[in-house]
Order: C-alpha cells, then structure tokens, then sequence
C-alpha cells in the first residue's frame, strides 16, 4: 500500500518549534519530490515548503522563511519540516505531499496537484 504518515503534530506556544515527518510506505521517496502544505479552516490549502529528490533545491513561502527549514533523509524515507519561532497564524492542519515532478510543488501556482498525500497533522500555536 502506497501511502504518507504525516507525524509530529500538536499544541505549542507562540515562539515554540516542532518538527513534522512524513514517512513513506510502499514506494521509494528518493525519486519524488517532497512538499508540505497547510489548510486552515475556512481556508485554501496552500504550499509551505518543497524539496527537490535530492535535497539540492527548496523552495518556501514568504510567511514562512526564515522560521520553516524543509528536509530529507532518503535514507529513512523520510521528509521533515523543521517549524521555529511558531505564530498563532502558523496553526492548520499540515500534510505532506509527493510528486515525481518538483515543478509541481515548486513553481506550479494552481491547485495543489501532488500525486500522494498524507492524511495531515494538527498544529496548533496559542498560549
């Protein structure tokens, strides 16, 4: 079964971090880029952060660069988003997507087309 476990969701604090993963089963997450977006509610998804299959090249939104650092381990099959200095704004329910083609998580501006996704993590940033 082809499929993305999206973990490391949950409550912190304004200022705090998390760490999300996105583990892949069932096929090698070496040859597919990975990206990661959220969806509020009452919200469009949309693109966080992408990574290249090599880890060569990433790509991140303007509200969250700087704070937000995008990475892999092809060795775990595995993505991480690494989530710094947290904002109240920054809560959503976050899933992690893979697609053969970078281009649609890096450049690609319409609707999100990744060919597999997770079933999405909570985060939630308050005090």
């Amino acid at each position: 079964q082809l499929q993305l476990v999206e973990s490391g969701g949950g409550l912190v604090q304004p200022g705090g971090s998390l760490t999300l993963s996105c583990e892949a089963s069932g096929f090698n997450l070496a040859n597919y880029a990975i990206g990661w977006f959220r969806q509020a509610p009452g919200k469009l998804r949309e693109r966080v952060s992408c990574i290249d299959k090599s880890g060569g090249d990433t790509r991140s939104a303007d509200t969250v660069k700087g704070r937000f650092t995008v990475s892999r381990d092809n060795a775990k099959n595995t993505g991480y988003l690494q989530m710094d200095s947290l904002k109240p704004e920054d809560t959503a329910t976050y899933f992690c997507a893979a697609d053969p083609v970078y281009y649609y998580c890096s450049d690609y501006t319409g609707p999100p087309l990744m060919r597999f996704w997770g079933q999405g993590t909570q985060v939630t940033v308050s005090s």
